[in-house]
């Protein structure tokens, strides 16, 4: 079996947009899904994109993804990737693909001389815990993750005037 990580082209808006469906399907949260094709494409694909696209080919057909953007560390002073998703289909689990993407974006953060590669896991996800932590990855425990969104975003967003 042939494997191939490669970033998506500008035509695979709906593959993309599918695979982020799958994912949110695998993890409970669908109803929670209101981005469109267009939007994704427009996020990818538009005159300045500010998120990336990896996609895992096997033998030629796409079977999972990774969605990801660059962050910052005050700390160290560089950039570095957050990983906002990684789906790989249920058919094709257990060929080494998660890890060849995950690889694929830790061998872009060395290159680039990037210093941390980061993401978030559902607690109750036990085995991709358990598959990021053989990764090497270190959970966390001791940071709580916020998120401000929909009415409580503009919510927050109202409560203040600027100069």
């Amino acid at each position: 079996m042939n494997l191939l990580i490669r970033a998506a082209r500008d035509d695979e808006s709906a593959l993309v947009f599918s695979f982020v469906r799958e994912l949110a399907e695998y993890q409970k949260l669908s109803h929670q899904v209101d981005a469109t094709e267009a939007v994704i494409a427009a996020a990818l694909f538009g005159p300045q994109p500010q998120v990336y696209c990896d996609i895992a080919e096997w033998d030629g057909e796409p079977v999972g993804f990774t969605l990801w953007f660059l962050n910052f560390s005050s700390f160290r002073g560089r950039h570095g990737i957050y990983l906002e998703d990684l789906f790989v289909r249920p058919g094709h689990r257990g060929h080494g693909i998660g890890k060849a993407l995950m690889v694929k974006l830790a061998q872009r953060c060395v290159d680039k001389g990037w210093t941390q590669f980061e993401w978030s896991v559902l607690n109750w996800n036990a085995a991709s815990i358990a598959f990021y932590k053989s990764m090497g990855a270190k959970m966390m425990d001791e940071w709580t993750a916020c998120k401000v969104s929909g009415d409580a975003l503009r919510e927050l967003a109202s409560r203040g005037t600027t100069s």
